[in-house]
């Protein structure tokens, strides 16, 4: 689903203009991405958790020159946690046997 089939179906359901969507749905993006960026952990309830985690160095190694290592400095990282409902769904999916 992208953020078009998004604006098109909740305008259909809430009979608002597409334009009124979008702007609702990026405001609200931009929020969560501007939190996210400042190190804030965004928790929306019955959906998920947004929040920020520092992946530790590590050693790489190239698969063209596997005698190479390759350092991977630490970093910062966008970790999504899903709420209840949503690993609850998700794990209905799994194939049986």
């Amino acid at each position: 689903m992208t953020k078009r089939d998004l604006v098109v179906r909740i305008s259909q359901e809430t009979e608002l203009i597409q334009e009124q969507v979008l702007e609702v749905i990026q405001r609200t993006l931009d929020h969560i991405s501007a939190a996210v960026a400042a190190g804030t952990t965004v928790e929306l309830r019955n959906f998920g958790v947004f929040e920020v985690k520092i992946r530790k160095a590590r050693v790489g190694r190239n698969p063209n020159q596997p005698d190479h290592d390759v350092p991977i400095p630490a970093r910062a990282v966008v970790k999504f946690k899903p709420g209840k409902e949503m690993r609850e769904a998700v794990l209905r999916l799994t194939p049986k046997g």
